[in-house]
């Protein structure tokens, strides 16, 4: 046992000395980043990326972040960030604490646009051989992007080490980028095309076009790079097919969240809504007073707000739907000119309230951790938070889905719609099925409203550039059909998205409506009819 500690001691004394030693070894190389100006500042920076240690990753990251300053009473090189009215000072290579200082005791490191292209180099040079493979995989992608050659050694010696497929395949294609940069032999540069041959960006594209139009490259070359270049555009293409259907699929999701609960009570009392985009303004406003709730009360719990808020939005929102219902629209059912002129003005009286609480301007509303960033699925690019709208967006659907079809309100939904007379002869409470319908169509645009939050812009002006995708959505879909306001939101939102690279986002709207007058001039009732006695007759 006292042989095993006397090893461990050992070990760790070697470990610390070497460290140290390191250290040591690097601290000139630090300090001659803040003498000589930019010039200086690039020959140090190019003094760390060559000595290749690690430990000199924490300086060149601070450099980048603009946090490296010399320290003017003694010359040293420091870490400072802003404490208070002071800046705390930390050592760049052991990360020690030296302290703080005022504003004019230090000065900081500058750098140009150049020395932004060679502190993404080193930094890409020095994380190569890290044991983190994301981090290793984006070390290569910033030397494919600056494609320095002096990381070529450094690169070599990472790929003679690589197990991960994925970040070894970025590593041969970031040194094919150099190679091609440089200039190499025929052979090489073959090699090269055939690598980046297997990206599907705009990047390699450029990189292979150069040497297609090279007039130093070989006929050969110039042939392989040609065939390279055909192959990149072809898997652009159908990558960006994909990015389209993926927009489309989320935008379709908003759709179909906007116009679900107007699906809803369209479908059962014929009702034309025009406050129906309030209800999702209120819905949004809401998430926003429970985010300023978290801020104030909870910030450690932010990221909890958005589920917090949905339940809240339902309420809000389907409250102020019932009392709409019970106040105004009980007294207009049958006459739907009159409807529409009562919830049009109703949606207006919203807004001003909503304009008089809050204000006219936009509200911020944030998004938590777990909703924010993206990630890339090949040449697809996916941002959490449309992703999970898309999710919740399909969750709300199923969940009505089932509501209407296995719970007995959902049965009275169902009988009112398609025989009133019948549905009232029989028992049901038509009046009060109707209010909480309403309150149910209401409450589903305040979750809507939620989702909203999260990509567009909070104000009182929030549900107007929704109600009319919304009704279009509806009439497309067939009235009252969730089926069909499920096929008619994604097939809108696709179309839309495929038309605006070609018509620009005005004109696709415009094609869009015409495509819609034009089919209901064959199908008046929607894609998906209501079928019934009363609703044929």
């Amino acid at each position: 046992m006292r042989r095993a500690l006397r090893w461990l001691l050992a070990v760790c004394v070697v470990a610390a000395t070497t460290s140290v030693a390191l250290a040591a070894d690097l601290r000139p190389l630090v300090q001659s980043l803040g003498t000589g100006g930019y010039a200086g500042t690039e020959k140090g920076l190019a003094q760390l990326s060559e000595a290749g240690d690690p430990a000199a990753v924490p300086v060149i990251e601070a450099l980048q972040a603009g946090d490296l300053y010399v320290r003017k009473a003694d010359g040293v090189v420091v870490i400072a960030r802003k404490a208070g009215s002071d800046y705390a000072l930390t050592d760049p290579l052991g990360g020690a604490s030296l302290g703080e200082a005022p504003a004019g005791a230090i000065e900081k490191i500058k750098v140009n646009n150049a020395l932004r292209r060679a502190i993404s180099a080193s930094l890409g040079a020095l994380t190569l051989m890290s044991p983190d493979a994301g981090i290793r995989r984006s070390a290569a992608d910033a030397v494919f992007k600056s494609r320095d050659a002096t990381a070529l050694d450094a690169l070599n010696t990472a790929l003679a080490k690589e197990q991960d497929s994925s970040v070894r395949r970025a590593m041969e294609q970031a040194r094919a980028a150099i190679t091609l940069t440089a200039g190499a032999s025929d052979e090489d540069t073959r090699v090269a095309v055939a690598t980046l041959a297997g990206r599907s960006d705009q990047d390699a594209l450029a990189l292979l076009s150069s040497v297609a139009s090279s007039s130093s490259a070989s006929e050969t070359a110039k042939a392989a790079a040609a065939s390279a270049i055909a192959s990149v555009q072809l898997k652009l293409t159908l990558w960006g097919v994909a990015q389209n259907l993926w927009y489309g699929l989320s935008l379709g999701s908003v759709l179909l969240l906007a116009a679900i609960g107007l699906a809803v009570t369209f479908g059962v009392m014929g009702v034309i809504n025009m406050a129906h985009g309030e209800m999702v303004m209120i819905g949004a406003y809401t998430t926003f007073m429970v985010q300023e709730l978290f801020r104030a009360h909870a910030p450690g719990l932010f990221d909890l707000s958005i589920l917090v808020a949905l339940p809240a939005a339902f309420l809000v929102s389907g409250g102020v739907g019932i009392l709409i219902e019970r106040s105004v629209i009980r007294w207009l059912y049958g006459r739907p000119l009159e409807t529409l002129l009562a919830t049009w003005g109703l949606s207006l009286a919203l807004q001003q309230a909503v304009r008089s609480i809050f204000g006219p301007s936009n509200r911020e509303v944030g998004a938590p951790s777990w909703m924010s960033g993206a990630f890339e699925l090949g040449g697809l690019t996916i941002t959490y938070g449309r992703l999970w709208i898309v999710v919740f967006a399909f969750a709300v659907f199923a969940a009505l889905l089932v509501a209407l079809k296995r719970t007995w309100f959902g049965l009275s939904i169902r009988a009112v719609t398609q025989n009133r007379p019948m549905a009232n002869a029989m028992g049901i409470r038509t009046a009060k099925v109707d209010a909480l319908t309403f309150g149910l169509g209401s409450g589903i645009a305040g979750l809507a409203g939620v989702a909203l939050s999260q990509i567009d812009n909070v104000s009182p002006n929030l549900g107007q550039g929704y109600i009319i995708d919304s009704f279009m959505v509806v009439v497309f879909g067939g009235v009252g059909n969730l089926w069909g306001t499920l096929v008619g939101a994604l097939t809108l939102g696709t179309l839309n998205k495929f038309l605006e690279p070609y018509a620009g986002a005005v004109l696709g709207k415009i094609l869009v409506l015409i495509f819609i007058i034009l089919f209901i001039q064959r199908r008046p009732r929607g894609l998906f009819a209501l079928k019934g006695r009363a609703v044929e007759a």
